[in-house]
């Protein structure tokens, strides 16, 4: 009775994870940001705003308000906050930054502009030889979200080092938001009674413990929880397969298919870390393996981490799990190179858990000496209901027996070809470089998947 019971998919959902309790929380945390960003002009009001200012004026300073609080929930965007990644995953967050990022810049670009051409007398001197401290203040905070940006959004057409440019993604996030918190309390616009100075001091000691505790109390965490590498592999294609064993507490709450962020031989307060997919199911034990592909960077270095070398872990995050697909009667994966890991992760819980629910599995590679974890594919499918195709730029000439292999690419007519017509209301768990999950999302939509059936993981987030 017992052995059937540990293969019921439902044992092993979580509370967290079943829809009803995903879906309010990101409803809340939804209702929260929009309360977050309606804080300024609650603070404006809450005061007492001049009576028959212009039009233009009112404008240019609500969109120098709304900036600052744009520029604020940043913070908490990037501050891995794992109650607030559940319900949306740790991969799709930081498309959210990117873009409210931006729309931040074009507040203040609005503010500054607005007041250029309508208000020349609220800016003062332009020149910081000239002007007030406070006016010079914002300038800089403008000029250090301009760089923030434009860093990040060509960091590699530039050659920008990985690890400078967070360094300088840091530095001039705190710069910036510092200058604009001085710039506002100094320039005293609608922020000058005590109540609502008040309220802006509040504002800011919030965000201001936030970053004490992304930047110093998570990291003295992790520093009393250390772990250390006891296994570096070689698992094809430039893989490479490190085993980690914790020697503090192990990671907690951890479902297959998450990443971890994994920093070796630095301290835990340093900036070189590396988010990674953890290749193993917390159904194997307390030891978990990143799969890391040097593909420049800082990866070489930890690809070539020595056994025995000390590591830290910043984790679990994520979202691409089979944990929260409890009612699906099977499932249909997709991955890419090194995009497999992900996947491995949840093929060894279903493993461990002995799930009868067939799998089918499209694995696209250049050739079949470039498969990583060929070997471990074939293990676990000797256990589970698992069908792989090995989807091969150039397919070798004498095929090995028992394998199926597909030479060309994944497309609308392979998945129609090889899926079961019934897998169209499966799940649909895909990861792989950016360009191959567009055109995959298009050729499954395509074929009728719904669009909630169809779930990727991110390929790269920095």
């Amino acid at each position: 009775m017992s052995a059937s019971r540990t293969a019921l998919p439902q044992d092993h959902v979580r509370p967290a994870d079943r829809p009803a309790v995903i879906l309010a929380e990101a409803a809340a945390w939804i209702l929260a940001a929009a309360l977050l960003l309606a804080l300024p002009f609650v603070v404006i009001l809450a005061g007492d705003p001049p009576r028959g200012a212009p039009f233009t004026r009112n404008l240019a300073y609500a969109l120098g308000f709304g900036a600052l609080a744009l520029a604020g929930l940043q913070f908490a965007l990037t501050g891995r906050l794992k109650p607030l990644l559940r319900p949306f995953g740790a991969d799709i967050v930081p498309v959210f930054h990117r873009f409210l990022s931006w729309a931040a810049l074009a507040f203040m670009l609005g503010h500054f502009g607005m007041l250029y051409v309508w208000h020349q007398d609220d800016l003062g001197s332009l020149s910081p030889l000239q002007a007030q401290p406070h006016m010079t203040a914002g300038r800089v905070a403008l000029a250090a979200f301009l760089v923030l940006i434009v860093s990040s959004e060509f960091r590699k057409r530039i050659g920008l080092d990985y690890l400078w440019w967070r360094r300088l993604h840091v530095v001039m996030a705190l710069l910036g938001f510092g200058a604009a918190i001085w710039h506002v309390l100094g320039a005293g616009y609608f922020t000058a009674q005590d109540g609502t100075r008040g309220l802006w001091l509040a504002v800011t000691l919030a965000w201001l413990g936030l970053i004490l505790y992304t930047r110093l109390i998570r990291p003295w965490w992790q520093s009393r929880n250390p772990w250390r590498v006891i296994e570096n592999r070689d698992e094809g294609d430039g893989i490479r397969l490190l085993r980690l064993r914790p020697e503090g507490r192990p990671l907690r709450d951890w479902r297959p298919g998450q990443f971890a962020w994994l920093a070796i031989g630095n301290s835990p307060y340093s900036l070189r870390e590396h988010p990674f997919t953890i290749a193993t199911a917390p159904d194997k034990g307390h030891e978990i393996s990143f799969a890391i592909k040097e593909l420049g960077d800082d990866s070489r270095r930890l690809a070539s981490a020595e056994i025995g070398s000390k590591a830290w872990i910043d984790g679990p995050y994520g979202v691409f799990t089979i944990d929260r697909e409890a009612e699906a009667k099977g499932f249909v994966m997709i991955a890419g190179g090194v995009g497999i890991t992900p996947v491995i992760a949840n093929l060894h819980a279903l493993q461990e858990r002995k799930d009868p629910r067939p799998v089918h599995l499209l694995y696209a590679n250049t050739d079949w000496d470039s498969i990583a974890f060929r070997a471990e594919l074939d293990r676990i499918a000797r256990h589970i209901d698992l069908h792989v195709t090995h989807v091969l730029e150039t397919a070798p000439d004498n095929p090995p027996q028992g394998q199926r292999i597909v030479e060309g690419r994944i497309d609308a007519d392979l998945i129609a070809t090889i899926l079961p017509d019934e897998s169209r209301d499966w799940p649909h768990m895909m990861c792989g470089p950016a360009p191959m999950l567009d055109a995959l999302r298009k050729a499954l939509r395509h074929r009728g998947v719904p669009a909630h059936r169809i779930h990727s993981e991110i390929f790269e987030m920095v």
